[in-house]
């Protein structure tokens, strides 16, 4: 089995958030995959399979399958479109949110994603000691949006992630408005064995829609604070984000011994 492990949101290595992709004729049993995540050890490995002209794509954590990840998409779409389909500049993708479609255009891969609701919530006691400060408000979808009071706070930031992992999402995320970007965020994932994951497309389905009502614009430029860092360029309409970001290979390799 052939894998490649691509830095996404980035155009550099050791930078953006590490992803695996194997690209194969049929899934093999789940177990195997769970496996390999575990083995990668990375926030994603991604498996994909070609079903009649569209990619059929899943996506596990080192703990556990998860119905939805943007840096192993980006990942995989440069994977295929550099070393499987490179004459075209349109992928057709399904996977556990439905089907979407990923572009290239220029060294972007814009990928459009069903946008996440920003549906407030109270803020409790427990997400008050989880951050170790009193957000501004708090919104949850899949995953729990916490926003701060300005980039300073976001960036210094030590969540108790025990606490964390308790708190009713697949993702916890906090973010404030940027200096040099529109706005940073940092995102914690405990519960599936990332405790903080480098650079996130999927919450972007939440966090550009809700900077794009702040600001009141349509594109806006996201930072996210990791320590690897990585930069997303969405465009926010409707129902729809398309998250956009380049990436990078950084190796392939072939498994053995399956």
């Amino acid at each position: 089995m052939k894998q490649y492990i691509v830095d996404a949101f980035t155009d550099k290595i050791f930078s953006g958030n590490p992803a695996a992709v194997c690209v194969l004729d049929k899934f093999p049993n789940d177990d195997i995959m769970q496996s390999i995540a575990a083995e990668n050890n990375l926030s994603e490995t991604a498996f994909v399979v070609n079903e009649n002209d569209r990619y059929h794509i899943r996506w596990f954590t080192p703990k556990s399958e998860i119905d939805f990840c943007g840096h192993a998409t980006l990942a995989t779409a440069y994977v295929l479109f550099n070393f499987y389909e490179q004459e075209d500049d349109t992928l057709n993708f399904c996977g556990q949110i439905g089907e979407f479609t990923v572009r290239r255009s220029g060294d972007l891969i814009k990928m459009e994603f069903p946008a996440y609701k920003l549906e407030h919530i109270e803020i409790t006691d427990m997400m008050i000691e989880a951050l170790g400060t009193i957000p501004l408000a708090a919104y949850k979808d899949r995953d729990i949006l916490f926003v701060l009071r300005d980039e300073d706070e976001v960036r210094d930031l030590q969540p108790d992630m025990a606490l964390i992992s308790k708190l009713d999402g697949a993702c916890i995320a906090v973010t404030a408005k940027g200096t040099k970007y529109d706005c940073v965020s940092r995102v914690f994932a405990p519960k599936y064995g990332v405790n903080e994951d480098p650079v996130t497309g999927s919450t972007h389905c939440m966090i550009a829609p809700y900077w794009s009502r702040r600001l009141n614009k349509s594109t806006i430029t996201a930072f996210q604070a990791s320590s690897r860092t990585g930069i997303l360029y969405c465009e926010s309409g409707g129902d729809k984000v398309i998250v956009s970001g380049k990436a990078t290979l950084f190796s392939i390799n072939d498994i053995v011994g399956l």
